[in-house]
Protein backbone atom coordinates (compact mmCIF):
# COMPACT_ATOMS: atom_id res chain seq x y z
CA UNK A 1 0.00 0.00 0.00
CA UNK A 2 1.60 3.19 -0.91
CA UNK A 3 2.36 5.22 1.68
CA UNK A 4 0.38 8.66 2.13
CA UNK A 5 3.46 11.99 1.13
CA UNK A 6 2.08 13.54 4.22
CA UNK A 7 3.00 10.47 6.58
CA UNK A 8 5.81 11.25 9.71
CA UNK A 9 5.04 14.97 9.51
CA UNK A 10 2.63 15.05 12.40
CA UNK A 11 3.92 18.09 14.10
CA UNK A 12 5.01 19.83 11.56
CA UNK A 13 2.90 23.15 10.84
CA UNK A 14 2.14 25.24 8.53
CA UNK A 15 1.05 29.27 9.70
CA UNK A 16 -1.00 30.91 6.69
CA UNK A 17 -1.63 34.82 7.23
CA UNK A 18 -5.47 36.11 6.44
CA UNK A 19 -4.60 39.58 5.94
CA UNK A 20 -8.32 40.43 5.80
CA UNK A 21 -8.32 38.60 9.05
CA UNK A 22 -6.05 40.49 10.19
CA UNK A 23 -4.33 36.96 11.68
CA UNK A 24 -1.92 33.87 11.34
CA UNK A 25 -3.50 30.63 11.50
CA UNK A 26 -1.90 27.08 12.29
CA UNK A 27 -2.77 23.80 10.68
CA UNK A 28 -1.07 20.62 11.72
CA UNK A 29 0.92 19.24 8.14
CA UNK A 30 -0.24 15.82 8.50
CA UNK A 31 -3.85 16.02 9.25
CA UNK A 32 -4.92 19.60 8.29
CA UNK A 33 -6.24 19.79 11.67
CA UNK A 34 -7.09 23.82 12.94
CA UNK A 35 -4.32 24.02 15.41
CA UNK A 36 -5.41 28.00 16.58
CA UNK A 37 -5.22 31.77 15.00
CA UNK A 38 -2.99 34.60 16.35
CA UNK A 39 -4.66 38.17 15.76
CA UNK A 40 -2.13 40.60 14.41
CA UNK A 41 -2.39 44.11 13.82
CA UNK A 42 -3.88 45.02 10.11
CA UNK A 43 -2.51 44.26 7.01
CA UNK A 44 -0.21 41.42 7.84
CA UNK A 45 1.62 40.26 4.42
CA UNK A 46 4.47 37.52 4.36
CA UNK A 47 5.91 34.80 7.22
CA UNK A 48 9.42 33.99 7.41
CA UNK A 49 10.62 30.94 10.23
CA UNK A 50 13.91 31.39 12.12
CA UNK A 51 14.52 28.13 12.85
CA UNK A 52 17.14 29.17 15.32
CA UNK A 53 15.38 30.73 17.73
CA UNK A 54 11.80 29.20 16.70
CA UNK A 55 10.33 32.63 16.11
CA UNK A 56 7.99 33.49 13.29
CA UNK A 57 8.15 37.20 11.33
CA UNK A 58 5.19 38.80 9.89
CA UNK A 59 5.28 42.15 7.93
CA UNK A 60 2.75 44.51 8.74
CA UNK A 61 2.07 46.92 5.65
CA UNK A 62 -0.92 49.08 5.26
CA UNK A 63 -3.34 50.30 7.70
CA UNK A 64 -6.31 48.97 5.30
CA UNK A 65 -6.05 48.65 1.23
CA UNK A 66 -3.48 47.54 -0.92
CA UNK A 67 -0.56 49.40 -2.57
CA UNK A 68 -1.58 52.85 -4.38
CA UNK A 69 -4.72 52.31 -2.85
CA UNK A 70 -4.09 52.46 1.21
CA UNK A 71 -4.92 54.36 4.08
CA UNK A 72 -1.73 54.64 5.32
CA UNK A 73 1.80 52.92 5.79
CA UNK A 74 2.39 50.43 8.38
CA UNK A 75 6.01 50.27 10.01
CA UNK A 76 5.48 46.86 12.50
CA UNK A 77 6.87 43.54 12.07
CA UNK A 78 5.28 41.01 14.29
CA UNK A 79 6.53 38.47 16.05
CA UNK A 80 5.12 35.16 16.97
CA UNK A 81 6.09 32.05 18.54
CA UNK A 82 4.73 29.47 16.81
CA UNK A 83 4.81 26.74 19.34
CA UNK A 84 2.76 28.90 22.18
CA UNK A 85 1.38 30.49 19.18
CA UNK A 86 1.40 33.76 21.16
CA UNK A 87 2.72 37.15 19.88
CA UNK A 88 6.42 37.58 21.29
CA UNK A 89 6.91 41.68 20.50
CA UNK A 90 5.66 43.55 17.49
CA UNK A 91 9.02 45.46 16.48
CA UNK A 92 8.25 49.35 15.21
CA UNK A 93 10.54 50.06 11.81
CA UNK A 94 9.92 53.88 11.75
CA UNK A 95 10.58 55.97 9.56
CA UNK A 96 10.58 52.81 7.42
CA UNK A 97 7.35 52.00 5.99
CA UNK A 98 5.37 49.29 4.23
CA UNK A 99 7.42 46.52 5.00
CA UNK A 100 6.29 43.09 2.36
CA UNK A 101 8.66 40.16 1.85
CA UNK A 102 10.95 38.87 3.75
CA UNK A 103 13.90 36.93 3.79
CA UNK A 104 16.15 35.06 6.71
CA UNK A 105 20.06 34.14 6.37
CA UNK A 106 19.73 31.97 9.77
CA UNK A 107 22.83 31.20 10.17
CA UNK A 108 24.29 34.97 10.00
CA UNK A 109 21.49 35.66 12.53
CA UNK A 110 20.30 38.70 9.70
CA UNK A 111 16.57 38.82 8.21
CA UNK A 112 15.99 40.80 5.45
CA UNK A 113 12.95 42.87 4.90
CA UNK A 114 11.56 44.82 1.76
CA UNK A 115 10.23 48.55 2.47
CA UNK A 116 8.82 51.05 0.33
CA UNK A 117 10.68 54.03 -0.54
CA UNK A 118 9.25 57.85 0.66
CA UNK A 119 9.92 61.41 -0.30
CA UNK A 120 13.00 61.83 1.41
CA UNK A 121 14.81 57.92 0.26
CA UNK A 122 14.05 55.22 -2.15
CA UNK A 123 12.65 51.91 -1.61
CA UNK A 124 15.17 49.90 0.38
CA UNK A 125 16.23 46.24 2.47
CA UNK A 126 16.27 46.82 6.62
CA UNK A 127 18.08 44.38 7.83
CA UNK A 128 17.68 43.15 11.22
CA UNK A 129 19.41 41.29 13.95
CA UNK A 130 17.56 38.25 14.72
CA UNK A 131 19.19 38.16 17.99
CA UNK A 132 18.26 41.65 19.32
CA UNK A 133 15.14 41.50 17.00
CA UNK A 134 16.33 45.38 16.25
CA UNK A 135 17.49 47.20 12.64
CA UNK A 136 21.03 47.39 12.33
CA UNK A 137 21.21 48.59 8.80
CA UNK A 138 19.43 49.61 5.58
CA UNK A 139 20.30 48.79 1.37
CA UNK A 140 18.76 50.82 -0.87
CA UNK A 141 17.50 49.48 -3.79
CA UNK A 142 16.90 52.77 -5.86
CA UNK A 143 13.53 51.75 -6.46
CA UNK A 144 10.26 53.27 -5.08
CA UNK A 145 8.60 49.97 -4.66
CA UNK A 146 10.61 47.03 -3.50
CA UNK A 147 8.15 44.29 -2.32
CA UNK A 148 9.96 41.34 -2.89
CA UNK A 149 13.53 39.54 -1.47
CA UNK A 150 15.49 36.60 -1.34
CA UNK A 151 18.89 35.58 -0.33
CA UNK A 152 21.24 32.93 -1.13
CA UNK A 153 22.26 29.92 1.81
CA UNK A 154 25.68 31.68 2.24
CA UNK A 155 23.86 34.87 3.44
CA UNK A 156 26.04 37.13 0.67
CA UNK A 157 24.21 37.85 -1.75
CA UNK A 158 20.47 39.08 -2.35
CA UNK A 159 18.11 40.43 -5.23
CA UNK A 160 14.74 42.61 -4.66
CA UNK A 161 12.40 42.39 -7.02
CA UNK A 162 10.95 46.04 -7.85
CA UNK A 163 7.69 46.45 -9.21
CA UNK A 164 7.52 49.63 -10.79
CA UNK A 165 11.21 50.19 -11.80
CA UNK A 166 12.43 48.32 -14.76
CA UNK A 167 15.19 46.38 -13.20
CA UNK A 168 15.73 43.82 -10.31
CA UNK A 169 18.57 44.86 -7.67
CA UNK A 170 21.44 43.02 -6.76
CA UNK A 171 22.77 43.29 -3.13
CA UNK A 172 25.94 42.32 -1.86
CA UNK A 173 24.74 41.36 1.95
CA UNK A 174 28.04 41.54 3.75
CA UNK A 175 29.38 44.96 2.86
CA UNK A 176 25.55 46.12 2.64
CA UNK A 177 26.04 47.98 -0.59
CA UNK A 178 24.10 47.94 -4.68
CA UNK A 179 25.71 46.26 -6.59
CA UNK A 180 24.05 45.92 -9.56
CA UNK A 181 20.76 46.43 -11.33
CA UNK A 182 19.23 43.75 -14.07
CA UNK A 183 17.15 44.79 -16.72
CA UNK A 184 13.75 43.21 -16.45
CA UNK A 185 10.32 44.98 -17.02
CA UNK A 186 8.76 45.95 -13.96
CA UNK A 187 8.83 42.15 -11.72
CA UNK A 188 6.81 40.79 -8.97
CA UNK A 189 7.82 37.56 -6.82
CA UNK A 190 11.63 36.34 -6.85
CA UNK A 191 13.43 33.60 -5.81
CA UNK A 192 17.83 32.81 -5.23
CA UNK A 193 19.49 29.55 -5.46
CA UNK A 194 21.55 28.28 -2.63
CA UNK A 195 24.48 28.84 -4.25
CA UNK A 196 23.75 32.28 -4.95
CA UNK A 197 24.34 31.98 -9.38
CA UNK A 198 20.73 32.70 -10.51
CA UNK A 199 17.72 34.33 -9.79
CA UNK A 200 14.57 33.77 -10.99
CA UNK A 201 11.98 36.54 -11.41
CA UNK A 202 8.46 36.65 -11.96
CA UNK A 203 7.60 39.52 -15.32
CA UNK A 204 6.14 41.41 -16.07
CA UNK A 205 4.04 43.49 -13.36
CA UNK A 206 1.55 45.80 -15.34
CA UNK A 207 1.27 48.65 -13.37
CA UNK A 208 -2.08 47.67 -11.67
CA UNK A 209 -1.35 45.94 -7.98
CA UNK A 210 -2.71 42.88 -8.43
CA UNK A 211 -0.18 41.21 -5.97
CA UNK A 212 -2.46 42.99 -2.94
CA UNK A 213 -5.82 42.97 -4.55
CA UNK A 214 -8.64 41.01 -6.21
CA UNK A 215 -8.51 43.00 -9.43
CA UNK A 216 -5.10 41.12 -11.12
CA UNK A 217 -4.80 41.39 -14.68
CA UNK A 218 -3.55 39.53 -17.58
CA UNK A 219 0.11 41.11 -17.95
CA UNK A 220 0.62 39.43 -21.83
CA UNK A 221 0.62 42.75 -23.18
CA UNK A 222 2.53 44.49 -21.12
CA UNK A 223 6.21 46.05 -22.76
CA UNK A 224 9.56 46.49 -21.90
CA UNK A 225 12.08 49.46 -22.05
CA UNK A 226 11.96 49.45 -26.34
CA UNK A 227 8.26 48.96 -26.16
CA UNK A 228 8.05 45.94 -27.72
CA UNK A 229 5.35 43.70 -25.86
CA UNK A 230 6.76 40.93 -23.64
CA UNK A 231 5.15 37.87 -22.71
CA UNK A 232 4.53 36.98 -19.11
CA UNK A 233 7.09 34.23 -17.45
CA UNK A 234 10.22 33.54 -15.69
CA UNK A 235 13.14 35.75 -16.36
CA UNK A 236 16.58 33.66 -15.26
CA UNK A 237 19.19 36.12 -14.55
CA UNK A 238 22.89 34.90 -13.78
CA UNK A 239 23.96 37.22 -10.80
CA UNK A 240 27.46 37.06 -11.38
CA UNK A 241 27.35 38.74 -14.87
CA UNK A 242 23.89 40.60 -13.92
CA UNK A 243 22.66 39.68 -16.80
CA UNK A 244 19.23 37.73 -18.68
CA UNK A 245 19.91 34.54 -19.68
CA UNK A 246 17.10 33.07 -20.11
CA UNK A 247 13.07 33.14 -20.04
CA UNK A 248 10.60 30.32 -18.90
CA UNK A 249 7.93 31.15 -20.69
CA UNK A 250 3.82 31.02 -19.08
CA UNK A 251 0.38 31.37 -20.35
CA UNK A 252 -0.30 34.37 -17.90
CA UNK A 253 1.08 36.60 -15.14
CA UNK A 254 3.06 35.38 -12.75
CA UNK A 255 3.26 36.42 -9.15
CA UNK A 256 5.11 34.33 -6.60
CA UNK A 257 8.01 32.19 -7.34
CA UNK A 258 9.47 29.30 -5.07
CA UNK A 259 12.61 27.17 -5.31
CA UNK A 260 12.57 24.37 -3.52
CA UNK A 261 15.41 22.03 -1.92
CA UNK A 262 15.19 19.70 -4.35
CA UNK A 263 15.61 22.31 -7.28
CA UNK A 264 12.12 22.58 -8.39
CA UNK A 265 10.88 26.20 -9.53
CA UNK A 266 7.48 26.81 -8.85
CA UNK A 267 5.54 29.71 -10.64
CA UNK A 268 1.67 30.72 -9.42
CA UNK A 269 0.13 32.02 -12.51
CA UNK A 270 -3.09 34.89 -12.19
CA UNK A 271 -5.90 34.06 -14.78
CA UNK A 272 -9.01 35.89 -15.47
CA UNK A 273 -11.52 35.13 -17.97
CA UNK A 274 -14.71 37.63 -19.35
CA UNK A 275 -17.64 38.37 -17.35
CA UNK A 276 -20.47 37.85 -19.48
CA UNK A 277 -22.43 39.87 -17.07
CA UNK A 278 -20.55 43.06 -16.53
CA UNK A 279 -18.30 42.99 -19.46
CA UNK A 280 -15.10 43.19 -17.12
CA UNK A 281 -12.89 40.66 -16.49
CA UNK A 282 -12.92 38.76 -13.53
CA UNK A 283 -11.31 35.65 -11.62
CA UNK A 284 -10.48 32.30 -12.91
CA UNK A 285 -8.62 29.41 -11.22
CA UNK A 286 -5.04 30.13 -11.05
CA UNK A 287 -2.50 27.91 -12.23
CA UNK A 288 1.44 26.41 -10.55
CA UNK A 289 3.64 25.93 -13.35
CA UNK A 290 6.62 23.42 -12.13
CA UNK A 291 10.22 24.00 -13.91
CA UNK A 292 12.99 21.94 -13.25
CA UNK A 293 15.78 24.75 -12.50
CA UNK A 294 18.40 22.83 -13.72
CA UNK A 295 17.19 22.03 -17.30
CA UNK A 296 14.36 24.57 -17.13
CA UNK A 297 12.12 21.43 -18.59
CA UNK A 298 8.35 22.10 -17.85
CA UNK A 299 7.43 20.05 -15.64
CA UNK A 300 4.28 19.79 -14.84
CA UNK A 301 0.73 22.19 -14.40
CA UNK A 302 -1.97 22.52 -11.07
CA UNK A 303 -4.99 24.25 -10.88
CA UNK A 304 -5.03 26.48 -7.51
CA UNK A 305 -7.66 29.09 -6.71
CA UNK A 306 -7.83 32.39 -7.49
CA UNK A 307 -5.20 34.87 -7.37
CA UNK A 308 -1.83 32.80 -5.99
CA UNK A 309 0.29 34.95 -3.95
CA UNK A 310 2.65 33.32 -1.90
CA UNK A 311 4.11 29.51 -2.41
CA UNK A 312 6.41 27.57 0.04
CA UNK A 313 7.69 24.01 0.36
CA UNK A 314 8.06 21.30 3.34
CA UNK A 315 12.06 20.98 3.57
CA UNK A 316 12.42 18.38 1.93
CA UNK A 317 10.97 19.60 -1.23
CA UNK A 318 7.99 16.96 -1.77
CA UNK A 319 4.88 19.35 -0.80
CA UNK A 320 4.36 22.45 -1.87
CA UNK A 321 1.66 24.91 -0.37
CA UNK A 322 0.19 27.89 -2.03
CA UNK A 323 -1.70 30.55 -0.82
CA UNK A 324 -4.81 32.24 -3.41
CA UNK A 325 -5.92 35.44 -1.80
CA UNK A 326 -8.93 35.80 -3.77
CA UNK A 327 -10.73 32.43 -2.68
CA UNK A 328 -8.81 32.40 0.64
CA UNK A 329 -7.63 29.11 0.21
CA UNK A 330 -4.67 27.33 0.29
CA UNK A 331 -3.80 24.15 -2.29
CA UNK A 332 -1.77 21.25 -1.04
CA UNK A 333 0.32 19.22 -3.78
CA UNK A 334 2.58 16.98 -3.85
CA UNK A 335 5.80 17.26 -6.35
CA UNK A 336 6.82 13.87 -6.61
CA UNK A 337 4.04 12.45 -7.83
CA UNK A 338 2.45 15.57 -9.58
CA UNK A 339 -1.10 15.14 -7.50
CA UNK A 340 -3.55 17.77 -6.10
CA UNK A 341 -3.53 16.62 -2.30
CA UNK A 342 -6.19 19.11 -0.60
CA UNK A 343 -7.54 22.41 -0.07
CA UNK A 344 -7.56 24.15 2.94
CA UNK A 345 -10.56 26.30 3.19
CA UNK A 346 -10.96 27.39 6.93
CA UNK A 347 -13.24 30.24 8.70
CA UNK A 348 -10.07 31.43 9.54
CA UNK A 349 -9.09 32.89 6.04
CA UNK A 350 -12.12 35.24 5.72
CA UNK A 351 -13.53 35.92 2.76
CA UNK A 352 -10.23 36.71 1.03
CA UNK A 353 -6.72 36.99 2.00
CA UNK A 354 -4.99 34.56 2.47
CA UNK A 355 -1.08 35.71 1.50
CA UNK A 356 2.20 34.92 3.30
CA UNK A 357 2.82 30.67 4.29
CA UNK A 358 5.53 29.33 6.23
CA UNK A 359 6.18 25.58 6.78
CA UNK A 360 7.18 24.99 11.06
CA UNK A 361 8.63 21.93 11.51
CA UNK A 362 7.86 19.86 15.16
CA UNK A 363 10.45 20.90 17.70
CA UNK A 364 13.43 18.91 17.57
Amino acid sequence: MEQSPRAGREGDVLAVVSQSGPSVAFFDTASDRHLGTVQTLAEPHELCFDPVRRLLWCTMTYRSGFYRANSGRRTELTVIDPDTRRVVEVVDLAPEHAPHGIALDAAGGRLYVNVEGGTDRPGGVVVIDTETRRPVGRIDTDAPGSHWVAVDAAGTTGCVANKEAPFVSVLDLKRGTLTAKVEVPGCEGIAVSADGSHAYVATPYQGSDSSDSSDASDASDASDASGEATPPGVKVIDIRSASVVGTLPLGSAAMPVHLTSTGKLLAGEVRTEPDPVSRAGRMAPGRLTVFSADTHERVADFEVGLCPLTITSSPDGRIAYVACYASATVDILDLETLRHLARLDHPAFGTSGTHGLAYIPRPA
